[in-house]
């Protein structure tokens, strides 16, 4: 059985971590480089690293921030900002381990923009917020665009085109601590074949539980409840063992 993983967020907002409720009312949360190694020592399996303006700012990722955060010896997923495949390969040159691309308007080129490269897998970031009919949209440029795409069958689209996993994010339970969105979760896991990452709502430790358990993720993120150490990573990983979730310990 393959080790499911725990993975901090580390949302950027002007060189910063921040952090907020549904991606607003951002609060400074310190600073990217220091949270990196933190997590690495207390056992983090990746760390993802989202620019959360980037793409709403029309500009690219900071490499230079990239390469440094990327110093750490653990896989590093970067997003935000990219819209080509010179941008994935500019990001992976800078030390990223994957890439995460808001590849809804072009999704082509993200995919192809590892050619040439060693590194052979890509992520795909969705932000998805329920509707009225019960069904979840996706959402681009950190949640302020809707696309009028459907979450589930977008994730499918995604894997047909080459996407090596997938990063869903409930924009409905984001920094609300109420727990992962497991309808949606489970919506997406049980139609791909390819890894899922539960994003958005985490408070509680049997809420990890539950998005393995219930939701079918393969790995689940958190952010706020990591950087203020409300549940450190190394007690989270013996509760989840206990319960018979396999982690690395």
């Amino acid at each position: 059985m393959y080790a499911q993983r725990i993975i901090p967020c580390l949302d950027i907002k002007d060189g910063r971590v921040v952090k907020g409720i549904n991606f607003i009312d951002l609060k400074d949360a310190g600073d990217p480089v220091e949270r990196a190694v933190a997590y690495e020592a207390a056992g983090a399996d990746e760390i993802v690293f989202l620019d959360i303006t980037a793409t709403s700012d029309d500009r690219k990722t900071v490499a230079e921030l990239v390469r440094v955060v990327a110093s750490v010896f653990i896989p590093i997923t970067v997003g935000g900002g990219i819209r080509s495949a010179e941008d994935i390969r500019m990001i992976l040159r800078a030390g990223a381990d994957k890439v995460s691309p808001a590849a809804v308007k072009r999704p082509g080129p993200h995919y192809r923009g590892r050619e040439g490269l060693r590194q052979p897998v890509h992520s795909r970031s969705d932000r998805c917020k329920r509707k009225g009919d019960g069904n979840w949209e996706v959402y681009t440029a950190g949640g302020r665009t809707a696309t009028g795409l459907d979450a589930v069958e977008w994730a499918l689209e995604t894997e047909k085109l080459g996407a090596g996993e997938i990063l869903l994010t409930s924009m409905d339970r984001d920094g609300t601590k109420s727990g992962y969105d497991l309808e949606l979760t489970r919506a997406v896991s049980s139609r791909v074949n390819i890894p899922v990452i539960a994003s958005g709502g985490a408070g509680d430790y049997f809420h990890f539980y539950d998005a393995f358990a219930e939701g079918m993720a393969d790995a689940v993120l958190a952010a706020s409840l990591f950087h203020y150490n409300e549940i450190p990573i190394p007690e989270l990983k013996k509760y989840l063992s206990g319960r018979g979730i396999s982690v690395r310990l």
